[in-house]
C-alpha cells in the first residue's frame, strides 16, 4: 500500500492530542512503515465497564479512525478480563469489579457502537481474557516483579489515595501491569488513550523492553468536559451525549454548552480541521456574529460525525421547529394503544426512553406533558379515545393512539 509522506501522517495524529511520546520514535517507525511497506500496529483498549458509549469515548476512537485512514492496523482491545479488575485510573477509591458474563455483555455493545466510527471490517477486535485468563500463578508472580510499589505510587490517584489513608487494594497493582501485557501479547508499535490513562500507557512500554521489543510510542487525548462545562464527559455527572443519541437529541445538547467550550469540542467532538477552527476563531472575535451561529455549526459537525449530512439537517429544522419555534415536529413516533396503561409503561415501550426508571425519573421532574398538562405523578394512566400527545423534554413527542 502507498502510504502519505511522514510529516502528512503527522499533521493528521498529533492532530487533537496531548502528548505523543516520544515523537521522534513514532516518526522513526512511520519511515521504517513506509520503506517495508507494513502498516504500523495501533492498540486501544477499552474496559467494558458500562454497556454504552459517549462523545468522550468517541475522541480517542476517532484517533484509532485517522490511524485506519492512513492504512495502518487499528487493534481494539476488548478489557473482559481487565474490567474485572477494575482500572484505578482517575478514581479515589476502588471501583466494583464486573463478573466476566457481565464484561462480555458489555464488549458486544461496545463493538456494535464502535461501528459509528472505526472501519470494523479492517480492525482487529482482540480480548484480553484470551492470554490473561490463561496466566497461572507463577505467570502473575513474574508479571508482578517487573515493577516496584514506588513506582506505582508514582501515579497521581494511588498517591492521594496512600496519602489520605484511602485502601489501595493489592490487584488495583496489578491492573496497569495487566493492560502493559497486552501490549507485549500483541507487540504493539503505538497505544492511544486519554489523559488519565498516561501512567498505564507508559507501563506498557517499560513492559515490552522488559520482553526484549521496541517499546511502543504513546499518544494521549485530551479528556473533553460534558455539556456542563465542568466535569468531564460522563453518564454517572449526566453530562453525557451518548453514541446512540438520537440525531435531534444530539444536535439539542451539543446547543446547550457554553460558549467557552465550542472550540475545544470542534477539535475533539466534531474532529474538525485546522481550517475549520482557525475560521471559528476569528467569527467567535467578531462581536457582529452571534456565537449560537457557531455553535449551531459545531452541532451540525458533531450530528454529521455520528450520523451523516441528511440528518444533521433534519435535526436542526426539528430544533427551528420545535425548541425555537415552540411547536411539533412533522413526524411523530405513533404508540397505538389497546387498553389503558401508566404514561411511564408508554414511554418505556414507545422506545422513547431505555426505562421505566428513567421516565418516572422525568415525570417527577416536572419534564413529562399530555396535551400540554405536566404530568406530575408516575400513577397518571391514559384510556384508548382520541389522539393524545405526550412530551417528554423539549425534543421528544409521542402521539398516542387509540
Amino acid at each position: 500500500m502507498a502510504f502519505l509522506p511522514v510529516d502528512e501522517q503527522l499533521e493528521l495524529i498529533s492532530r487533537g492530542t496531548e502528548e505523543v511520546i516520544p515523537l521522534n520514535d513514532l516518526r522513526k517507525k512511520l519511515e521504517k512503515s513506509i520503506s517495508d511497506n507494513k502498516p504500523l500496529t495501533v492498540k486501544l483498549g477499552c474496559d467494558p465497564s458500562r454497556p454504552d458509549l459517549h462523545i468522550g469515548h468517541g475522541v480517542v476512537l476517532q484517533k484509532l479512525r485517522d490511524f485506519q485512514d492512513l492504512g495502518h492496523q487499528a487493534v481494539l482491545v476488548i478489557g473482559d478480563f481487565t474490567a474485572m479488575i477494575g482500572d484505578p485510573s482517575d478514581r479515589n477509591k476502588t471501583r466494583p469489579q464486573l463478573t466476566l458474563d457481565e464484561a462480555k455483555a458489555n464488549a458486544e455493545s461496545y463493538i456494535k457502537q464502535s461501528k459509528v466510527i472505526l472501519d470494523m471490517k479492517l480492525a482487529k477486535v482482540k480480548y484480553n481474557s484470551d492470554w490473561l485468563s490463561k496466566m497461572n500463578f507463577n505467570d502473575v508472580v513474574r508479571l508482578a516483579s517487573s515493577y516496584t510499589v514506588s513506582r506505582m505510587l508514582e501515579r497521581d490517584d494511588f498517591t492521594k489515595r496512600f496519602q489520605s489513608e484511602v485502601p489501595i487494594s493489592i490487584h488495583e497493582f496489578l491492573y496497569p501491569l495487566a493492560q502493559a501485557q497486552d501490549s507485549v501479547e500483541l507487540n504493539s508499535d503505538v497505544e492511544l488513550g486519554g489523559t488519565d490513562q498516561k501512567f498505564n500507557l507508559l507501563v506498557g512500554r517499560d513492559l515490552q523492553k522488559q520482553n526484549n521489543q521496541e517499546p511502543q510510542c504513546i499518544i494521549t487525548t485530551p479528556l473533553i468536559e460534558g455539556t456542563d462545562g465542568i466535569e468531564k464527559m460522563s453518564k454517572s455527572y449526566g453530562n453525557h451525549i451518548s453514541l446512540q443519541e438520537s440525531p435531534e437529541d444530539m444536535y439539542g445538547k451539543t446547543l446547550s454548552i457554553s460558549d467557552d467550550m465550542i472550540l475545544k469540542w470542534l477539535v475533539l467532538a466534531a474532529d474538525a480541521s485546522s481550517d475549520v477552527i482557525e475560521h471559528a476563531k476569528k467569527q467567535l472575535t467578531d462581536s457582529k456574529v452571534n456565537p449560537m451561529e457557531v455553535k449551531r455549526e459545531l452541532a451540525r459537525r458533531v450530528v454529521t460525525l455520528y450520523h451523516d449530512d441528511k440528518s444533521a439537517k433534519k435535526a436542526e429544522k426539528h430544533f427551528n421547529d420545535v425548541v425555537v419555534g415552540k411547536g411539533m415536529p412533522d413526524d411523530i413516533p405513533i404508540y397505538v394503544l389497546k387498553s389503558e396503561d401508566l404514561v411511564v409503561n408508554i414511554i418505556f415501550e414507545s422506545g422513547l426512553l431505555k426505562s421505566k426508571g428513567e421516565a418516572r425519573r422525568m415525570i417527577k421532574q416536572g419534564a413529562v406533558k399530555l396535551d400540554q398538562n405536566k404530568v406530575n405523578d408516575i400513577q397518571v394512566k391514559i384510556k384508548p379515545g382520541d389522539d393524545q400527545i405526550l412530551k417528554i423534554g423539549k425534543r421528544r413527542f409521542l402521539k398516542v393512539c387509540g
